[in-house]
Formats: C-alpha cells, structure tokens, sequence
C-alpha cells in the first residue's frame, strides 16, 4: 500500500481495478483468468507515483482456495522491479550503441574460448575477413590471414607475449581477406585468467584502411610540401596567435642562423631581430590577424647572417578558422638585397650615360662651332692674301695665319684631351699625399704667385692622403689656383687657402680665394661649360675648368664652389675614397 501511496481503509471493499484508472487491461484479464482456475500468471506494470517517478512492478496473481478447494478469490504479489527493468534498458541501449560504433568505426569483436578450444567472431570480423557468415574460425589459423613477413611475425609473438606476460595487446597490421584484398587493420586483445590459469581471450579488430590510405597520403603530402618550402628561395614560417613560430622552413633556419629546428620553434622575433624591428614585425602580425587581410610585399631592411644591412619584401596571410577567425598567419620573406643593388648601380649607370650623353651633344655642337669658326677664318684670310697687292700687307696677313693655326692647334690639343678624360675606362686610382702634390704646384706658379703678392695659406695635416688618378691631380691643382690668380680682386692683397675636410666616402679639397668672385645667379649653369668665361680677363680661355671638371667626374668625385660677387670664390673638389 506504501509504494502506492493509497490508505488502507479507502481500499476496503472496493474492486481493485477501479483503484488503479490507467492500468494495462492484460492485468484486468489476469485476474479473470486466475480465478477461473488458471496456473499462477505473472505480468509486469508500470506506475508513476505522485513525484513523477516512473516505477515497474511484476505482479503474480495465484487463486486462492478455500477449505473445501473452491475458489474464493485471487492472491495478487507485487514486487518493485524498477531497477532490473532500468539496467536491463541500459544493456539494451548500450549493445545498440556498440552495434553502431562496430558498424560505423568497422570494429569487430572476438572471442577463444581455451576450455572448447573454440574461437568466436561476430559478424563484423567476419566481413572484416570477407568470410562467409557460416565460416567457424580457428583460434591457431587466424594468424594465416596476416600478410607473410612483420604483420604474420608480429601478431604471432604478440599474442604469445601476451599469454605468457598476462598483458593486452594492440598492434597495427597488414591483413589479406579470403579474397584477396590487402587491407590495414587494429587487433587488440586481452587474455583472460582464472585462479592463475588461461582459459580464453577476447579482442577486438577495426578496418583503418581509408584511414591509413589517407594518413599515407597526407604524409606523403606533408613530405612534398616541407620539400617545396624547403627548397624555396624564400624565407617561410608560420606563428601563432602570440607571433611564435610553429613552422619554419631551411631558409628562415639560415637566416636565424640556426641549424635544429627545436632552437626556433616556440620562439619569436624578439629572439632573432633587434627591438625596433621586432616591434614593427609584431605591430604587423596583430594588424594581419584582426583586420583578415593580408600584407603584401611590404620593403623593409633588416640585418641578415652576417650582421649587415639587407633589403627583404615581406608578405603575411592570415590564417583563417571556420568561425572566420585568424589562428595565426603565414609569413613570407624575399631578400632582394642584390636587386636593390643592382637597381642602384643601373640607376647610377643610366645616370652616368645620360650625363655622357649630354656631355657627348655639347661636345659635338662644340667642335661643329669651333671648327667652323677656324675654317671660316682660314677661308676668308686666304681669300685677302690672294687678292691683297701690298707685300707689308701680305706679312701682315700670313702673321695672322699663323696665329689661326696656332689656335687651331691649341683648340684640338684642348679637345683631344676632352676625349681622352671621358673615353679612358682604364683609370688606376691610388692613395698621394696632397701636400706634395700642392708644395709642387705651388713652386710652379712661384713667379706669378710672387709676381702678383698672392699668399698661398695650406693648412691641411700632411698625413692626409687622397685616392686619384696622379696624371689628373696637377692638372686640377694647377687650374684652380691658376683661376685664383686670373680673378685676384685688385682692390685687396690676395690669398689662396687650401683645407681638407671629410664628408662620408669623400675626402673634400677646399680651395678658397678672396678675388673678384662669380655672379651664380647669372652663370651658375654655365659656369663649368666649355670655352665660357666671365670676366673681361685676356688670359681666360674658358677651357679649364671644364676640362677639370671631367677629370674630377672621371674620378667619380664631384666639384661644387660657392661665391659671391666682390668677395672671392670657394671650390670644392670631392675626391672618391670608395670607387
């Protein structure tokens, strides 16, 4: 009455089907059919109690007799069976789960039974084996379906290690079926003992061939990619969220300078760059990873193996999830040092022949002018010597021819040194002390030096040295000073000062005079052009500096002057210490 919750004197008299409204009616037949005489009948009811709890009950309905053996009535016994119907559906879901699992995963299952020396296989290790359902298995021939060589050798001692070590077993082997096909599979078993004795084993056997294919492949895949990566001229790796790198091919091992992969893997480019482009890389990562989009062939200048300067176009590509979020990036490097080099050195090169080549048209309109002005002169002095009658005038004129001629010469020595400084590519260089080469210029412009009271202040150190080419440098000497002695100011004592500084690759000649000075504003452009001249000066021939200018170009130095009107003139000669 407990278990039903009802009161014992409510019950009293009243049917006992009426008690209970949503009883199975087998139970109602039951009862009728016990007490017409019927063998004890049991039946299984379930309840739900006023808690909700769903309850079973087997119930034993056994008629009851009185003295003289009639029937009075039935003896109905309940007993609560809840928890055997509970385990009982637990069984029942767990041998349908299992039967999926083997159907989906391809796991059979197995058994030996030592005592029948009998060896059981469900029919999953039977399709498994490509047997016949009716096939009876023999526990000491399973071994022969094993492929000959280390898959037979293998299950054979494992299974004896395992029976004489009493421990369970897995191993991973090649199997040939009834028909044939060779395919890969998981055994695994586990010997049973009772009271130290074997009596059987159970196990069971799983098909992995796709698996195994397709982990094959991916090996193989795996192998092809690391190979293509490796073998790259390109620096690749692959960090995490935290800028570690999870991946690394030859190239970034090199360029890290290391040679275990383990030395790099974990780490990031804190530990291989300095701070500052540590800081930019990892600003740059962070950027790829939150906005999704890539950064491409970016230039930057970071320090290679050997600790020098290189030139690199870097590209990252975030690594995307399903979610569409970034679990890290890839991130490529390409050293372009040498391209950039090269760049350069074309840039120069291109430079240079555009230089020459305008220095190639100024020279060719020139000579053309040059040449015709001689030629006219020639001409029309030859035309009044023909018809000229007076022998004093006749002097008068071959004088003037020879003084043409003269110029002629002068004018073609002054061009064919022209072409010599920009056509000689076998220009050898070496190291002089400037010092000597000015004392010797200095004693050759002596009588005009003295001759005008022009002082000549030197205060460079006598250990400077310059890099040039000898046959260039009295020649440059010579014409800058001789320039300021042409254009001493006759208002003033002059002086010539000489300096040296140095700027970068360039060791710098100052050449300094307080003379008559340059209006830049008006000649600036024209000031180092062939045969031009600026001051009423008889001796200026406007050739000098021109052809000095070549040389110190053919150097690759460079030559620039500052000046001012009234005040004196300031040149500066660049001499290449480098090239």
């Amino acid at each position: 009455m407990n278990d039903f919750e009802l009161d014992n004197y409510a019950v009293i008299g009243k049917n006992i089907i009426s008690l209970f409204k949503n009883s199975n009616p087998e139970w109602k037949h039951s009862i009728a059919e016990c007490l017409k005489g019927l063998p004890k009948l049991t039946l299984t009811e379930s309840y739900v109690d006023p808690d909700g709890n769903k309850k079973w009950f087997e119930l034993k309905s056994t008629p009851w007799y009185e003295e003289s053996e009639n029937i009075i009535g039935t003896i109905i016994q309940l007993e609560d069976i809840t928890l055997r119907v509970l385990t009982e559906t637990k069984l029942e879901k767990l041998e349908i789960i299992s039967e999926d699992i083997s159907d989906i995963a391809e796991i059979g299952f197995w058994d030996y039974n030592l005592a029948e020396n009998k060896m059981f296989w469900d029919s999953r290790t039977k399709a498994i084996h490509e047997v016949p359902d009716d096939n009876i298995p023999n526990f000491i021939e399973t071994s022969n379906f094993y492929k000959l060589g280390y898959s037979r050798n293998t299950i054979s001692m494992t299974v004896n290690k395992a029976i004489t070590n009493e421990v369970p077993f897995s191993e991973k082997l090649q199997l040939i079926t009834t028909k044939g096909n060779e395919i890969w599979v998981i055994v695994s078993g586990k010997p049973l003992y009772k009271n130290g004795k074997f009596y059987g084993m159970v196990g069971t056997i799983q098909n992995i061939n796709e698996r195994h294919l397709s982990e094959v492949k991916t090996k193989e895949n795996q192998r092809l990619l690391r190979t293509l990566i490796d073998n790259l001229p390109l620096s690749v790796c692959i960090k995490d969220l935290e800028s570690r790198k999870i991946l690394v091919n030859k190239s970034e091992m090199e360029f890290c300078d290391v040679t275990d992969e383990k030395k790099i893997i974990g780490k990031d480019d804190f530990n291989f760059f300095d701070k500052k482009n540590a800081e930019l890389a990892r600003k740059d990562d962070l950027q790829v990873m939150r906005d999704l989009k890539p950064i491409l062939r970016k230039e930057i200048t970071l320090k290679d193996e050997g600790n020098k300067n290189g030139t690199f176009l870097i590209s990252k590509t975030p690594l995307i999830d399903t979610d569409g979020h970034a679990y890290g990036l890839v991130s490529i490097r390409m050293d372009i040092t040498d391209i950039k080099r090269k760049e350069i050195e074309l840039r120069k090169l291109v430079d240079v022949t555009s230089s020459q080549n305008e220095k190639l048209i100024n020279f060719a309109h020139i000579v053309s002018h040059n040449l015709r002005s001689h030629s006219a002169n020639f001409s029309m002095l030859l035309d009044f010597l023909t018809n000229e009658k007076s022998e004093t005038e006749k002097e008068r004129i071959m004088k003037m021819l020879v003084d043409s001629s003269d110029n002629l010469l002068e004018t073609l020595d002054n061009l064919n040194e022209v072409v010599h400084i920009t056509t000689n590519t076998s220009l050898h260089k070496k190291y002089i002390q400037i010092n000597k080469k000015i004392a010797a210029v200095q004693q050759n412009l002596s009588a005009e030096l003295d001759q005008h009271n022009i002082e000549v202040i030197n205060t460079i150190k006598n250990h400077v040295k310059i890099r040039v080419v000898p046959a260039y440098i009295d020649s440059i000497l010579t014409n800058f000073m001789t320039n300021g002695i042409k254009y001493r100011s006759p208002e003033r004592d002059s002086f010539i000062r000489l300096s040296a500084s140095v700027e970068g690759d360039y060791t710098v000649l100052h050449i300094e005079d307080n003379g008559l000075g340059i209006d830049l504003d008006k000649y600036g452009e024209k000031l180092f052009g062939m045969y031009k001249t600026f001051h009423n000066n008889k001796d200026a021939k406007g050739i000098g500096l021109y052809i000095t200018k070549n040389q110190i170009e053919a150097m690759k130095g460079k030559v620039t002057l500052d000046s001012k009107v009234g005040k004196g003139t300031t040149f500066k000669i660049y001499f290449n210490d480098k090239d």
